[in-house]
């Protein structure tokens, strides 16, 4: 079935998935979807199988049913009218389980013998546990104590964010993980870092020569990194109300984002060398460990009722499973520093919220400006350098510059020069899932948060959700359509500086060329 000019030369090896929580949104939208892309290209071969495990009762054929509805809908390949898709829904299978019944792992050992028996299966599993974070132990001693892990290949266990509520709920979980797999076998999820923009970071900084001998405090003003929501929480409100902006998303993917920019280039391209420049980055984070540097230093709102074009949208106290008192941050940002001697002085600026005009994540390296008493500098207003990488939903680059108006004797305008992936014709980037669960798969940690990563995130983080506790009722407020808070540009105008414009927002008076939009 693999496209022929699409196939891969490195196939993932003979396996079998297990989805944990298969009837459940992520498999859904995500885990059917990547696995079929991955056979469409020849990277999943004919040895392999999945078994979809959850507590609703499903046939075989109802499950399958519910995998091509699920590729139909959300896969960037659509099956072909001439496919033999029976072929590829025969190595899926459905368990039902009560995951805290031992005998049924004993059971579903017995059916996992029998579908390697009959792809030529080595004994190798991979358990993807889409479920909250507090089952996650109890399943990792039940696949135990089920005979789950006693078969003659590999077993991985790949798990989703959040990984604990904070560092001492991280530190327990990973305990009772440790208990049944290695640090090696376990494979968190962050899925921006399958992203491919943001593992472009590392090409974009280590492969250019005119990059990397600036990337330090003496040419960089600051960085500013945006993860903005056009949603509001939907139906996920229970949750977010316990959880928050800041842990939601502050403690993973944007703390990610900041390690990628500001990391040394590691020794080897080894998947160990590279987690432990990460690590050396979020040890360095300077910690904010009173409540008065956590109040000049951090911004958290929520969103009240607005308007996006002609509608009306209500605020988040208003939304549904939320506490109508409820003082959770929908909105947050930052002025973080890395105290090292590469970054020190530079700031980064992080802020991420929902309810944001537009749907966007980006990451902004601001060169410091020319001298504006010499040269050019003294008769023209010269805008600064940047380099900007477009993550999602947008997939590019692009270098700002000051260049001289055409047809001018002396008149200067921003000019950006782009690389818009997303514009290419013929471009289908795979999406996160597909590369996080090969690299899993494969055995490749790279692009996954080792433990003493998620350790390191969450004591930096919760120095601010421990100072917010003890002053609750200081959340500020934004209408749902903004771009949050005014004391959000207030504190990048403490040093100076102002947040540049995002995709969806770009600046009228810039001359955009090798522009492919």
């Amino acid at each position: 079935m693999a496209d022929n000019h699409m196939i891969d030369t490195t196939q993932a090896p003979s396996a079998v998935f297990f989805i944990f929580g298969a009837t459940g949104d992520l498999a859904s939208r995500k885990l059917f979807p990547a696995i079929y892309s991955l056979y469409r290209e020849g990277k999943l071969a004919e040895d392999f199988a999945v078994i979809g495990v959850a507590r609703r009762p499903r046939t075989n054929e109802e499950f399958r049913v519910n995998v091509r509805d699920s590729i139909d809908e959300f896969c960037r390949y659509k099956v072909k009218p001439d496919e033999d898709w029976d072929t590829f829904a025969a190595h899926f299978e459905y368990k039902s389980l009560d995951i805290n019944n031992v005998d049924g792992f004993r059971e579903l050992n017995e059916q996992t013998e029998a579908l390697e028996k009959k792809f030529n299966i080595p004994g190798n599993r991979l358990f993807f546990l889409a479920l909250a974070p507090e089952l996650f132990g109890s399943v990792s001693i039940n696949l135990r104590d089920g005979g789950m892990l006693d078969a003659e290949g590999w077993n991985r266990l790949v798990i989703e964010k959040p990984f604990g509520y904070d560092l001492d709920s991280a530190r327990k979980l990973n305990a009772e993980i440790n208990e049944v797999f290695k640090e090696d076998e376990i494979f968190r999820i962050d899925h921006y870092l399958g992203k491919e923009m943001v593992q472009n970071i590392e090409v974009i900084r280590f492969g250019n020569a005119f990059f990397e001998p600036l990337w330090n405090n003496q040419h960089i003003a600051n960085v500013q990194i945006t993860l903005s929501e056009t949603v509001g929480v939907e139906e996920r409100g229970g949750y977010y109300d316990h959880s928050g902006a800041l842990r939601d998303m502050g403690q993973n993917h944007m703390l990610q984002m900041l390690a990628m920019i500001a990391m040394e280039p590691p020794s080897r391209l080894m998947p160990e060398d590279i987690h432990d420049e990460k690590v050396k980055v979020l040890r360095s984070l300077r910690p904010y460990l009173t409540p008065e540097e956590v109040d000049n230093n951090v911004v958290r709102a929520q969103y009240t009722n607005g308007k996006s074009g002609d509608k009306e949208l209500k605020g988040y106290r208003d939304e549904d499973k939320v506490d109508p008192e409820s003082n959770t941050e929908t909105y947050f940002a930052a002025r973080v520093f890395v105290d090292s001697f590469r970054w020190a002085g530079v700031p980064f600026y992080i802020r991420t919220g929902k309810r944001l005009p537009v749907k966007t994540t980006e990451i902004i390296v601001e060169f410091k400006r020319m001298p504006t008493n010499v040269y050019l500098g003294q008769k023209h207003h010269l805008e600064p350098n940047l380099l900007v990488i477009r993550v999602n939903p947008m997939e590019g680059i692009y270098v700002k510059i000051n260049a001289k108006k055409p047809g001018s004797d002396s008149e200067i305008q921003p000019l950006a020069m782009e690389f818009c992936q997303s514009c290419m014709i013929g471009i289908n980037s795979p999406e996160a899932y597909e590369r996080l669960l090969e690299d899993a798969a494969q055995g490749d940690s790279t692009y996954f948060t080792r433990w003493d990563e998620v350790a390191a995130a969450w004591s930096f983080i919760d120095h601010i959700d421990n100072a917010w506790k003890q002053h609750p009722q200081d959340v500020k407020t934004y209408p749902a359509g903004s771009w949050g808070p005014d004391e959000t540009h207030k504190l990048l105008e403490q040093d100076g500086f102002h947040w540049w414009p995002v995709n969806g927002q770009d600046e009228d008076d810039v001359v955009w060329i090798a522009n492919s939009r």
